[in-house]
């Protein structure tokens, strides 16, 4: 008979009921099934420490692989989390009242995209003193700024005049290298020769449609959908088809498939995993039906995997490139959502388009910086990012998790929100008569952005709905700007 005392933090130690052996269950899963006992119970709480794996070892009398492996299985269950030199502690949890957004229902039409909204307030953002919770943006805090730095002064102590000369296409080879290598975790089989580098995720995904598509065909895209590429599409006089989708699984393969079949399709535009603003992440057999359907076809996708890397849990999900046999999808990302934003470098694997796309980004602006390049390329090739991805992933869950708790807490009962298992943003759906874009303009008063539903819409639908940046450390200034945002809607 084992008994276990923990000693939570800051709290004085307690005993609990002994522990007792039970046949058909693994030693460690009875460590775990207590603890999350506990933890459901409310004996541990949101943010306090759980023993160290030497102290449950010594007090429960297992060995310190049985608790490693208990400690592990409640991570995997989000229900503990480690931070570095100071232990395991209960994470924020999701509460399980606040139900999911509905799947969307948008218009069966293609219709043209106005900008003008997401131009606006975008602008505001630029104010010093706003607190963005509208830009699906990290703090700076997060990324390796010092790291990247360094690697920059190194770059242009060794090679300066290769740092001050144009670059040839289709980018620096040493980061084509290490692309190559990344892509292999997103189940990707590619050549560095296939890998084109552009000026961040944007222009991937320009140079894609613009070489797949001519003024005035028609794009199919999720619903709703990253307003970026909603600029993309308008900036190429495009027209958008929005598609039905879930919160969970993403684009409806049906649909896409009766809008095909009409022959008016020129192209399709979707982010893959962890998508913006939704927060979908489909299924690898979901991925593989979507190539089938596109193959059937012979229609292009262009797939932007920008937050690929920023899974919580488990391993990467595969890129829908993974299953590209024919050469139609072209794959779009970049560094800007885990290492830096500003250095500005993505790349873009076109497929059967490569020598297009490779043309127009000659003629659009010939290269991209190339210490930016080399820096990056670096990085990805000294064993850190690793390293850095996985802190991130912790943080950004984190913040996920506090942001959610702060919705279920402060927003009224019949708030709907994403569950996400990776990004680092959440979609909020309110009553139909709520109005978003008014609820903007008054956060706005308060020095507080959001990022109306609308904005993702080409048919400014979600106008009840809003986009939460979570990437922003977790602060009595952020829990108050909830507070806040909580009181307005109820107004």
């Amino acid at each position: 008979m084992l008994v276990l005392t923990l000693n939570c933090y800051p709290s004085t130690p307690m005993k609990v009921r002994p522990l007792e052996m039970e046949n058909g269950t693994n030693l460690y899963e009875q460590v775990a099934h207590r603890i999350e006992g506990l933890i459901s119970e409310g004996t541990l709480q949101t943010g306090d420490r759980i023993p160290s794996v030497r102290k449950m070892h010594q007090q429960m009398n297992v060995s310190i692989s049985t608790v490693l492996e208990a400690y592990r299985l409640l991570e995997d269950r989000g229900l503990i989390a480690v931070r570095p030199q100071s232990g395991y502690f209960v994470r924020p949890g999701l509460l399980s009242h606040r139900d999911e957004p509905n799947p969307s229902a948008p218009p069966h039409r293609a219709l043209q995209v106005d900008t003008s909204l997401a131009v606006r307030i975008n602008r505001a953002l630029r104010e010093p003193n706003i607190i963005k919770l509208g830009a699906a943006v990290a703090d700076p805090s997060l990324l390796p700024m010092a790291t990247l730095n360094r690697l920059i002064g190194q770059t242009l102590r060794n090679d300066p005049e290769r740092c001050h000369s144009y670059d040839v296409l289709p980018g620096c080879e040493p980061l084509r290298h290490e692309v190559a290598r990344r892509l292999m975790e997103a189940g990707c089989s590619i050549t560095p020769d296939q890998i084109l580098i552009t000026n961040g995720t944007t222009e991937a995904l320009y140079l894609s449609l613009r070489a797949i598509t001519k003024p005035g065909d028609t794009v199919a895209i999720e619903s709703p959908s990253y307003y970026g590429l909603l600029e993309v599409i308008a900036s190429l006089n495009l027209r958008a088809l929005e598609l039905p989708t879930h919160p969970r699984d993403g684009l409806c393969l049906d649909t896409l498939e009766t809008a095909l079949k009409k022959g008016s399709i020129a192209a399709c535009a979707l982010v893959s995993n962890f998508s913006n603003p939704l927060g979908t992440c489909m299924s690898d057999l979901h991925k593989k039906q979507l190539v089938t359907v596109l193959e059937k076809y012979n229609i292009p996708l262009v797939e932007d995997d920008i937050y690929g890397d920023l899974c919580f849990q488990g391993n990467r999900p595969k890129a829908i490139k993974a299953f590209d046999q024919k050469g139609l999808v072209l794959y779009c990302s970049s560094c800007s959502k885990t290492l830096s934003p500003g250095l500005r470098v993505g790349w873009l694997v076109a497929g059967q388009y490569q020598t297009q796309v490779e043309q127009l980004k000659l003629f659009t602006n010939m290269a991209t910086a190339t210490v930016n390049q080399l820096a990056i390329a670096a990085f990805l090739s000294n064993g850190g990012y690793e390293r850095h991805l996985r802190q991130l992933r912790r943080a950004y869950y984190e913040q996920v998790m506090r942001m959610t708790q702060a919705i279920c807490d402060y927003f009224p009962p019949e708030t709907k929100v994403s569950r996400p298992s990776g990004g680092h943003v959440l979609w909020v759906e309110l009553p139909a008569h709520f109005d978003a874009l008014e609820l903007h303009e008054q956060a706005y008063q308060h020095q507080i952005s959001i990022a109306p539903g609308s904005m993702f819409s080409a048919s400014g639908a979600y106008q009840n709905c809003f986009r939460l940046n979570c990437g922003l450390p977790w602060s009595d200034q952020l829990d108050q700007a909830m507070q806040t945002l909580g009181k307005l809607i109820k107004i």
